[in-house]
This record gives structure tokens, C-alpha cells and sequence, in this order.
């Protein structure tokens, strides 16, 4: 990519509404890079490997004003690592694991940012509540106290049209207010993070207020690694 990272946040941020946070996906991305992205205005970093990230925060800890974003398959066991370095965590996709981070959460005195992982359509290589199963399971994460559950995030499956996609955007914005009306008393729907590089687009059409942004901000993994 010929234009510097600066210009493509610059040109990117410029082109979102400010209701829209602009999350830089910054897995594989050297904390050198970081450092730039930092430069151009971005304080919104995303990773998905734990290691990796604890060795990028150590590299950026001058950069105290980062807020740091978990969003990758979170497994029950390095769920304590995982509260201790973010304070978000858009990747909540299973009861189980909400009833985890809720009681490792009360251990550790903190309350992380949270977002349930919906899968709007089938989709075997994905994580995610069902719409049904998550409707079901309300009551059950309306009485983890120690999460701050701010809405829902969502990936639409590989192989669809704009249409689709966008359609599956739409669904996930009308189960957050169907999730908003019922009034849950430890349960904000207040936050939909979908869209990546090639369909932010879309969400954000959508009702979309986090968008998480690798490729189009860094270039592709390849051209990084």
C-alpha cells in the first residue's frame, strides 16, 4: 500500500461518523507500527492472541491513554490473562464462559467492557450464541454483576453478497433493541461492534458503533509478517 498509515487513518476516521469508534486490529502489526497509528490519532487497539498482545502492551506502556481491545476466541483458561490486559472483550460467545469472566472478575476487582458474540446465520467456523439461545440465556447474564455488558458484536459468515451481509448487520442492530426494550437491569445494549475492512461500510449503515479495522489501516498480514 502506497500511502503512509497516517493518511489511510486520517482518510478512514474522516469518512466515519462520530458515533462510529474506529478499532485498529493491530494482530501481527509490530508495536513500531503501533506507535505511527498511535501518532495519526488512533488509542483503540484490537488483538486476538494473548501472548502476543502482553508482549506488544509491555513495548507500548508510555502509551498510557491506550484502551485495549480482546476479540479473538477467548478459551476458559486464559480467561484471567485476558481481564487482567483488556478492558474490552467483544468475544463473549458462550454462557459458560460469561459465568467465568463474571467470577474470576469479582476475584480481581475489575469490571471489563463486554460484548456477546451473536451468530446471526450458521456458521461452523465461528463462535456465537444463536439469536434463540441468547434470548434464552438473558436471565442467566443479567445476574453476572461483575461484567459490564455493553452489546453485542457479530461476523458475518465468508461468502456473502452486500445484501446478505447487511442483512445480517440489520438483524443483529433489531435483536439489540429487542434486548434494550425488555429493560434487564445489569444488561446495556448501548454498543454494536461489527464491520471489518471490507464490509465496515455496511455496519455502519447498520447502526454499527465499533469498527474493527486491520487490513485497510496495515496492509495485508502478509505484506507484515
Amino acid at each position: 500500500m502506497t500511502s503512509s498509515i497516517g493518511e489511510r487513518i486520517a482518510k478512514i476516521s474522516s469518512s466515519l461518523p462520530s458515533s462510529v469508534r474506529l478499532i485498529a486490529v493491530s494482530k501481527t502489526v509490530p508495536a513500531e507500527v503501533m506507535r505511527s497509528a498511535y501518532a495519526a490519532g488512533i488509542r483503540d487497539f484490537a488483538e486476538s492472541r494473548i501472548q502476543e498482545a502482553a508482549k506488544k502492551q509491555a513495548e507500548l506502556q508510555d502509551l498510557s491513554d491506550i484502551t485495549w481491545h480482546f476479540i479473538g476466541h477467548l478459551q476458559s483458561n486464559k480467561a484471567k490473562k485476558a481481564l487482567e490486559q483488556f478492558s474490552w472483550i467483544h468475544s463473549v460467545d458462550n454462557l459458560q464462559l460469561a459465568q467465568r469472566l463474571d467470577q474470576l472478575a469479582e476475584q480481581l476487582g475489575v469490571t471489563p467492557n463486554i460484548c456477546l458474540q451473536v451468530k446471526i446465520l450458521p456458521d461452523p467456523n465461528k463462535g456465537g450464541w444463536t439469536v434463540a439461545q441468547l434470548l434464552t440465556d438473558l436471565s442467566v447474564i443479567n445476574q453476572y454483576k461483575n461484567l459490564h455488558i455493553q452489546g453485542l458484536m457479530t461476523i458475518p459468515p465468508l461468502g456473502l453478497n452486500e445484501a446478505e451481509i447487511l442483512n445480517v448487520f440489520n438483524t443483529t442492530h433489531d435483536l439489540a433493541k429487542t434486548i434494550r426494550d425488555q429493560h434487564w437491569s445489569h444488561i446495556e445494549m448501548q454498543h454494536l461492534s461489527m464491520g471489518m475492512s471490507g464490509d465496515y461500510h455496511l455496519a455502519v449503515q447498520a447502526g454499527a458503533t465499533m469498527v474493527r479495522l486491520g487490513t485497510i489501516l496495515f496492509g495485508d498480514r502478509t505484506e507484515r509478517m
